[in-house]
């Protein structure tokens, strides 16, 4: 199945943009990769991604990438065009990106040289924030970071990172001033075989893919495995989550533009009282409000990815509206499609039953959709003080 473009002749993107998605779109639709042992399946993906140079859009031109900063209209497409054939090759290619985007932003040089791995596609990335009290509100985590000489020595747990138990490195935030909450964070690099890390558990979802929880057991790290400034990694944490939270909606469109292809496709084919599922007026009512929601989430989510390329200007509000936007319509869209399709929707091995399963974490995960609410209500009473000081 073809991923559909007319989308692209849209103000917001170039003539590189459209080349981009051409290409991209080509050679996900050629890829053979057994998705049936996530794990290998998943060092596959990364594996062929990097080979083809496609990761290369996740890291800064300085260090194997393409782009000296990151473009975020690149990130939504990429990760549209990769989710409309797998959710796996999203996974994939997302968490190279997030995984390392706090080396991107503050590392120094020699902490960076591992992103030229990583755009090869040759290092697994993981970004460790989340424990198992602290979420959303991530200024809750426990995990310390307690000073020892020109050392540090990390002790906790994270829970539901991605890429757990097959990463080559995590970065992981804790705590270095126990008392000073958000302002008390620092970030650090460590290879998965440092002494004191342990995959304490794997943890199975709804939509498989590569996650873990982590112990950190007297875990030693020196200090210049410490990215960025000192207590600054709250700050380091928001601003990759800014980059990328664009991208978690490229990827739910491309899930939703994948459920409203199948359901069309399904429903022209589909007999039923004498004609097909397609004539009928209450079928086409639904496939007209799938096309609205999609294309209203599209419209939100390429604007913010506009805004920080070519704008340039802080964009935590219209990130925010996009996946909101983007997650809460995919999942309506795919489960409409499901609908249409009856029994044969619940059916494992269908596609629409996978994009049932793939589209609900991304109402979670990067900020769940009653955060997003949060942080634009904040962002707009912020508008109005800053205008009437």
């Amino acid at each position: 199945m073809r991923y559909p473009t007319q989308h692209l002749a849209l103000p917001f993107f170039e003539d590189a943009h459209r080349r981009l998605v051409a290409e991209l779109s080509d050679w996900a639709a050629a890829q053979q990769i057994d998705e049936t042992h996530v794990d290998q399946a998943c060092r596959h993906w990364v594996q062929a991604l990097g080979a083809a140079g496609w990761l290369r859009y996740s890291v800064p031109a300085s260090h194997g990438g393409i782009f000296p900063v990151l473009d975020s209209r690149c990130l939504v497409l990429i990760r549209e065009v990769l989710a409309f054939h797998s959710a796996l090759a999203d996974f994939a290619f997302a968490m190279q990106g997030l995984g390392s985007g706090p080396l991107s932003l503050a590392g120094t040089d020699s902490q960076r040289q591992v992103l030229h791995r990583v755009a090869a596609g040759q290092a697994i990335a993981a970004f460790a924030l989340s424990e198992p009290m602290a979420g959303s509100d991530v200024a809750a985590m426990q995990t310390t970071a307690v000073a020892e000489g020109t050392d540090w020595i990390l002790s906790g747990e994270k829970t539901w990172i991605s890429n757990g138990g097959i990463a080559d490195f995590y970065l992981v935030f804790a705590k270095t001033d126990a008392a000073a909450g958000a302002r008390g964070i620092s970030c650090f690099f460590l290879p998965a075989q440092a002494a004191g890390l342990q995959v304490a558990e794997r943890i199975d979802t709804i939509s498989p893919h590569p996650l873990a929880r982590l112990r950190f057991d007297a875990c030693r790290v020196p200090d210049t495995q410490r990215i960025g400034p000192l207590h600054g990694g709250f700050k380091l944490a928001m601003q990759t989550l800014d980059i990328f939270r664009v991208s978690v909606a490229g990827a739910s469109l491309g899930l939703a533009r994948r459920a409203f292809a199948e359901a069309r496709q399904y429903t022209r084919q589909r007999p039923m009282f004498g004609q097909y599922l397609a004539d009928f007026q209450l079928t086409q009512s639904a496939l007209g409000d799938m096309a609205l929601r999609i294309d209203a989430a599209a419209l939100l989510s390429y604007r913010a990815a506009w805004q920080k390329d070519v704008q340039k200007t802080n964009t935590t509000q219209e990130a925010a509206m996009a996946k909101l936007s983007a997650t809460e319509s995919a999942q309506w869209v795919i489960d409409r499609a499901l609908q249409m399709h009856g029994a044969l929707g619940v059916t494992v091995g269908q596609k629409v039953e996978a994009l049932y399963r793939d589209i609900r974490a991304m109402r979670i995960y990067e900020g769940a959709s009653e955060v997003q609410s949060l942080i634009i209500g904040r962002s707009l009473l912020k508008e109005d003080r800053d205008a009437s000081a």
